[in-house]
């Protein structure tokens, strides 16, 4: 009966893995305004995460995303070999090391690794002309 005292007990205190995982909330600051994003809980994401605060300048490329190289490359070790992008996702090229905001679907693509989505509307990154932004952490 005291065994299972003991794992009820534990049973009813325990945390699940997923409420111990820490949400990553970041924000794109371009043109003036605050983007809001939640990356992905990957090692991946975790790797980009560690960098911020960065500044980066954005421009387009192939009329789907905005890309810009990153200061060293992600640890991807662990990254699906291919995803696909969705509008609003982030994303990350591993063989050209740049961090990649989709605005355009795009099919899977072998070396593309996502890393997390912006939580609303993004339009201020986007345009013809390149654009400067901050990435941050925030609470």
């Amino acid at each position: 009966m005291k065994t299972l005292g003991l794992i009820l007990g534990l049973l009813l205190t325990a945390t699940p893995a997923a409420a111990q995982e820490k949400t990553m909330n970041i924000r794109f600051i371009a043109n003036g305004q605050s983007i809001n994003a939640t990356l992905a809980n990957s090692p991946a994401a975790q790797d980009f995460y560690r960098m911020l605060p960065l500044e980066l300048e954005l421009s387009d490329y192939a009329g789907a995303e905005k890309i810009s190289y990153l200061p060293r490359k992600l640890d991807v070790r662990q990254a699906p070999a291919a995803v696909a992008a969705k509008s609003g996702n982030i994303n990350y090229y591993a063989p050209w090391g740049n961090l990649a905001l989709f605005y355009k679907a795009h099919e899977k693509s072998r070396g593309l690794v996502h890393l997390g989505r912006f939580d609303g509307d993004f339009s201020a990154l986007l345009g013809k002309h390149k654009t400067t932004v901050r990435i941050e952490k925030r609470p």
